[in-house]
This record gives structure tokens, C-alpha cells and sequence, in this order.
């Protein structure tokens, strides 16, 4: 296909559909987004006309059986991801599907099974943005056992988010929306998983401390159930320990969000602010470390998705393999918070 023209089709068109993925697409040689399929007719249209799409559907089936499509872009939230996603594939066609995976692992197995059936489709899901510079520097850190024995793993990521109890519902608090996600937890478990390879068992706390919040769709308020504070103990295959911190409800925080690897021998730190570095031998002050030289990525999804396509590459960020085992990690963590035990990921 490295010769002929790539024809993209759209289902969902939301923030980062619009932020990111289209321009990324119109900005590749040889590539077309030709439709678009959106919540409504009219919101489809709007999308179409501020980035020329030729097209506006309003079956994803029209998209499916399309023979000008090549490759379809899912930009919908969680709850529609495995069933978009299978029929795409089904149909012939590459996918590229916004995170995080699904709402459970159920629906992200049934996305894996449906991509090994086409071994000649690639299918990639968007992946955690936040260490797309670093991520490679880190990996080659451990690698090389620079840090020595990684023990502990302190993760922060906190935000006011939710502090403001008139704020309208968001969808990511919607459960039919969501499934087991919890916040931006998916997110930074997916980067320690990245560095650090795959959890072998976790055990939960939680808390919902706004129960409801007002959906502006129904005009109702909706009744939350997904926590807006998570704290987990999680224990590594590589017998590292991570503690996780995420909260929604934390204002004025004194420790910047991010990620700690305690060593033997050093201590990385990771800031998510600016994907920054600092490197601490033992007994040392940290120091900043820049990325490896020609090491240091940047947004490049949809390049890295055509590319496939047209070259073979295989899918790193973030292949479906690794979407399951995230998405493991994820629901083995509601289970364990709901059920009040420690839960194996094996079992999930």
C-alpha cells in the first residue's frame, strides 16, 4: 500500500479527534480523512466543514462498507471502542482507537481476538502521551541497570478536578461511559507499564466524595459511582513494589505530579509537567537528564499508525497486547476496591 493513497473515516469526532488526529492525518502526504460519522448529523457536519471532509455519515456501517475507506479512526469514548473497533476489523479495515482501550477486559479481549484474526490489519490504540520524550531513555536506564534493584515506585497524579461540586458531569464520571476507568489512573499505569513491564497483583482504596453531579444531557443528576480519589498498592512481575496516589479532589498540591523509581543504586524522578527528568545517584541531589540523543519523541500517532500501514512497522504505542494488560490492571483495581481484597491480575 506504500504506493496508493490512504482514505481515513471517522467515528467520533471529539476533542482529541479534532485537536490531533485529524491534523495529523491532513498533514501526511497521500492521506485523505473522506468521512465522518459523529454523535449527530449536525455536530458530524460542523467537524466536516472546519477540516473539508468531503463526507458526513450517520451509520457507522456506511463507514464499514465503504470501498474509498481504507483505515477508520475511532474517536468515541470507551463504551463504544470494542464494538467499533471489531466491526472495523471485520470489515477489512485498519483502526486506529482512541484510549483508554474499553471498560473492561472483556470487550478489550474481544478486541485482541478480532486483530489476531487480521494479521495483515494494524490496529493501534492511542497511547499515554505524557513520556513520549522520555520514555525511551528510561527503558534504556533499566535496561542497563543504571538504577540498580527499582524497589519502590511512587506514583502522583493529582488535579482540583473535581473539587467544584456545581461543575456539570463529565463523561469520563458517566459509568456507562467509562466501565472500570478511574480517572487519569489508566493512564500512568499504562507508562509504568511501558517502563517497567507487566503487575502482578493490586489492592485498592477509594473514595466518591462528589456523588452527584448534574448531566446537562438529561437535565438529571446523575448518581457517580467512579472514585474522584484512588490509592493503590500494587506489586510488579519484577517484584518492585508501586504505590499509586490519584485524586481529583486535591487542591494545592506540594509534590508535582509524577513518577519516582527508587534503586539500589539511583532514584529517577519523572515530572509530568514538561516530561523532565532528574537522575539521583545514592547519596546524590538530583540533576536534570536530557533524553537520549535522537531518542526524544514527540506526538506522532497518526504518522506511527500510517506508517504501519504502508511500511510494516510494528505497533509500539500502544499495540493491543499491551492495551489488555492495562486494562487488567484497571479492573483488577475497581474489583479490589470494591471487594475489598487484594486481586491478582492473573485472575482478571
Amino acid at each position: 500500500m506504500s504506493d496508493q493513497p490512504i482514505r481515513v473515516g471517522l467515528i467520533g469526532a471529539g476533542a482529541n479527534t479534532r485537536l490531533l488526529h485529524i491534523p495529523g492525518f491532513q498533514a501526511i502526504d497521500g492521506v485523505e480523512v473522506v468521512a465522518v460519522c459523529n454523535r449527530s448529523t449536525e455536530s458530524g457536519q460542523r467537524v466536516a466543514d472546519e477540516f473539508g471532509i468531503p463526507r458526513v455519515v450517520t451509520d457507522p456501517d456506511e463507514i464499514y462498507s465503504a470501498d474509498d475507506i481504507d483505515a477508520v479512526c475511532i474517536g468515541t469514548w470507551p463504551y463504544r471502542h470494542s464494538e467499533f473497533t471489531v466491526r472495523g476489523l471485520n470489515a477489512g479495515k485498519h483502526v486506529l482507537c482512541e484510549a483508554r482501550m474499553a471498560t473492561d477486559v472483556a470487550r478489550a479481549r474481544a478486541m485482541l481476538i478480532a486483530a489476531q484474526a487480521q494479521p495483515d490489519l494494524v490496529a493501534q490504540l492511542v497511547p499515554a502521551p505524557w513520556d513520549l520524550a522520555s520514555w525511551r531513555t528510561v527503558r534504556r536506564l533499566l535496561g542497563e541497570g543504571a538504577l540498580g534493584e527499582v524497589r519502590e515506585v511512587h506514583v502522583t497524579m493529582v488535579t482540583p478536578g473535581a473539587m467544584n461540586p456545581r461543575r456539570p458531569l463529565h463523561w469520563r464520571e458517566h459509568s456507562e461511559y467509562s466501565g472500570f476507568n478511574i480517572m487519569q489512573f489508566g493512564i500512568v499505569a499504562e507508562v509504568v507499564q511501558r517502563w517497567l513491564g507487566p503487575t502482578e497483583r493490586v489492592l485498592a482504596d477509594a473514595a466518591t466524595y462528589v456523588t452527584s453531579r448534574r448531566d446537562e444531557e438529561s437535565g438529571e443528576d446523575y448518581a457517580i459511582e467512579i472514585p474522584d480519589s484512588l490509592g493503590v498498592f500494587a506489586r510488579l512481575a519484577n517484584g518492585a513494589r508501586a504505590t499509586y496516589l490519584v485524586s481529583a479532589v486535591t487542591d494545592a498540591p506540594r509534590v508535582p505530579n509524577g513518577i519516582a523509581l527508587h534503586g539500589t543504586d539511583a532514584t529517577l524522578h519523572w515530572w509530568a509537567d514538561g516530561d523532565r527528568l532528574e537522575l539521583a545517584p545514592r547519596g546524590e541531589a538530583p540533576q536534570p537528564l536530557d533524553p537520549d540523543p535522537g531518542t526524544a519523541g514527540s506526538w506522532r500517532v497518526e504518522a506511527d499508525f500510517i506508517d504501519s500501514i504502508r511500511h510494516g512497522a510494528p505497533v509500539e504505542l500502544t499495540n493491543f497486547e499491551d492495551g489488555v494488560q492495562y486494562m487488567q490492571v484497571i479492573e483488577a483495581t475497581w474489583r479490589s476496591w470494591f471487594e475489598g481484597r487484594p486481586v491478582d491480575i492473573a485472575s482478571v
